[in-house]
């Protein structure tokens, strides 16, 4: 993984960079760094195999609705949307610095653009493409359909597990695509980069 180049490129668009060989660094960094606030987190599995929704909760008031039951999802996201931090990983990133996201819900992608202090995207260095086309592709046709079985969707992807089929299907995960080409005016935003395969 050429680190210096992406690191470049996401610090023309305005973030900060940090770099770390090890998920367990990086969650020792953000364990760290983010201490007696709200903090709210996006769906991801890349932030759940880093257990930081448990370690932050040690020191913060955490609303993760990734871990909490159907019933209560909704509730915790809306309340993960007016904390200070918030937490959440990528689909995809090109190597000129643009960041991918696709949501169903949207609790994901509107946390990351708007009403917090500070926002980090925490990703693994399987999330890294060459360019912009080939990172959309990559959350379309990679991510998707690996995340939408994982949560017992019945879309096509899911079901056949091999590429996007722009289905109209009620568990359809992908109805919003953000391309974030820079950092939002509104917030501070920092990208953790991590030299390990995390998420998908």
């Amino acid at each position: 993984m050429n680190h210096q180049k992406l690191r470049l490129a996401l610090e023309k668009r305005g973030y900060q960079v940090s770099v770390f060989d090890s998920a367990s660094q990086a969650a020792e960094y953000l364990v760290s760094q983010i201490v007696g606030c709200t903090v709210g987190f996006g769906d991801s599995a890349t932030l759940a195999a880093m257990d930081l929704a448990s370690r932050l909760s040690e020191c913060n008031q955490v609303f993760d609705p990734g871990s909490c039951p159907d019933e209560a999802f909704l509730e915790t996201a809306k309340k993960a949307l007016n904390t200070e931090i918030f937490l959440t990983s990528v689909n995809g990133v090109a190597e000129t610095g643009e960041l991918i996201n696709l949501d169903g819900t949207g609790n994901r992608v509107a946390g990351s653009l708007f009403g917090h202090k500070k926002v980090y995207f925490v990703f693994g260095r399987n999330k890294i493409e060459p360019t912009l086309e080939q990172a959309i592709w990559r959350a379309r046709n990679i991510a998707a359909p690996i995340n939408a079985k994982r949560l017992g969707y019945r879309t096509p992807c899911a079901i056949k597990g091999d590429r996007c089929y722009d289905c109209t299907s009620p568990d359809r995960i992908c109805n919003a695509l953000v391309i974030y080409y820079g950092k939002m005016h509104s917030t501070e935003a920092e990208v953790i980069l991590i030299d390990e395969a995390l998420g998908y």
